[in-house]
């Protein structure tokens, strides 16, 4: 069936014109005659059966409707002009688009990624926030990085590492001491994490107490603000070690207790689409990242 699309030379007119307020100035920036864009911009109207400017002495206004098609448009067109951009400067290079939540990618796995590029200069690994899980048919995503319980329909699950956060807050809070006791901590203001809003529960729990007020505090949707909120002695936070290393060296950042909350259902994964395993690209990528995984836990242990 043939798609009910306007040409693309209307619509690049029509959203010079939307984006000016004026066929004039249109037609320089597209070296095309004014009379040009008005013919354009006629037969668009004409295609959608709906009027998008209003002539008068004065000029060209949008309509309403006018308006709102001018936004979709130029969102499109500028999606296409990077997907072009981005076709012509790979001349055969293969590119991975991986979805990653975003403090682990900045914090982990990004200062290793130079290693993957030397041994795979061919392969480009475009990176975008993604907090929560989607439908990779409905994305351009590749694979994906997560925290969860690896159970995401349609794909393979490799899991990477446990989360295992621990409280932390500024030196300062910690005013000299070597470490606050669990009760203390009950009584200092507790920075959570939106996406893990039970954390601080689950923590007293495997410390035998139970909190009033564990699910109070400002909320945070990254642990990179998390981490900022608590080394500028906003309270204390729950933060993975790995994801504040910088801070913890550069003792901007401070352990609170040693306590670890161990979960056993959930993980940071990497998720492939079984319609992509066969990815030659992915394969590499995958493989690579399990590796620099286990390398890290060994690590730590």
């Amino acid at each position: 069936m043939r798609r009910k699309i306007p040409s693309t030379a209307a619509l690049v007119a029509f959203e010079s014109a939307a984006r000016h307020q004026s066929f004039t100035k249109a037609a320089d920036e597209l070296a095309l005659t004014q009379s040009a864009v008005c013919r354009q911009i006629a037969g668009l109207e004409e295609f959608l059966g709906i009027e998008l400017f209003r002539r008068s002495r004065r000029g060209v206004k949008l309509t309403e409707a006018g308006l709102a098609y001018s936004r979709k448009v130029a969102a499109q067109l500028d999606a296409v002009e990077r997907d072009t951009l981005a076709t012509m400067g790979r001349q055969g290079a293969v590119a991975i688009e991986l979805a990653v939540v975003p403090t682990f990618a900045t914090q982990w796995l990004v200062p290793r990624l130079k290693a993957f590029q030397q041994l795979h200069p061919e392969v480009t690994v475009h990176l975008t926030n993604r907090t929560r899980p989607f439908l990779f048919a409905d994305t351009a995503f590749d694979a994906a990085i997560y925290f969860g319980d690896g159970e995401w329909s349609g794909t393979e699950a490799h899991v990477l590492m446990p989360e295992e956060p621990v409280p932390v807050c500024s030196p300062e809070l910690l005013g000299g001491r070597v470490q606050f006791a669990a009760s203390e901590l009950a009584e200092l203001p507790l920075l959570q994490q939106s996406t893990r809003p039970y954390a601080w529960r689950q923590w007293f729990a495997g410390q035998g107490l139970s909190v009033p007020h564990d699910l109070g505090g400002p909320r945070y949707e990254l642990f990179s603000m998390l981490a900022q909120a608590a080394a500028h002695g906003m309270g204390v936070a729950l933060i993975p070690p790995f994801l504040i290393q910088d801070e913890l060296a550069a003792g901007r950042l401070v352990p609170a207790h040693p306590a670890v909350l161990h979960s056993s259902d959930k993980a940071y994964y990497l998720m492939i689409p079984e319609r992509k395993a066969e990815s030659a690209a992915l394969r590499a990528f995958r493989d690579w990242l399990l590796a620099a995984a286990r390398d890290y836990r060994a690590q730590q242990a």
